[in-house]
């Protein structure tokens, strides 16, 4: 089951005809984030301590417009695991109509180098 975090959309998010500009929809990715890392058990700041995981790569993906005044859900699940990274599939909608697919592809990093996941957030991230 997906994680799934919510929101209305605000005025600021908008352009002048009301429609999302597109940078929110990775923001709302970002925040989405963090519910997702939780629910492997996986707290953000309990992971950051000990690798830096980044955004190694994004995509985006439309099929409609979120707008003024709606109320999105982004829904997070795991696409794929890697050795040193991990692919997340963030699903956007409003109501059961699908607005936009964002992949963020996350790497486990120190000291700006990839390194692996360690065994057990591996284990948190498959299981």
């Amino acid at each position: 089951m997906p994680e799934v975090w919510s929101s209305p959309v605000r005025f600021v998010e908008c352009d002048q005809q009301g429609v999302v500009f597109n940078a929110h929809y990775l923001t709302w990715a970002d925040e989405a984030s963090n519910h997702w890392w939780a629910s492997h058990g996986l707290p953000w700041d309990v992971v950051a301590a000990r690798v830096n995981p980044v955004v190694k790569a994004s995509t985006l993906e439309w099929t409609s417009s979120a707008r003024w005044g709606d109320t999105v859900a982004v829904d997070a699940e795991t696409e794929r695991v890697g050795r040193t990274s991990v692919t997340v599939r963030y699903t956007i909608r409003v109501g059961e109509r699908e607005c936009c697919v964002v992949r963020n592809t996350y790497v486990a990093t120190d000291g700006g180098r990839a390194i692996p996941w360690p065994d057990d957030i591996r284990d948190a991230l498959t299981g």
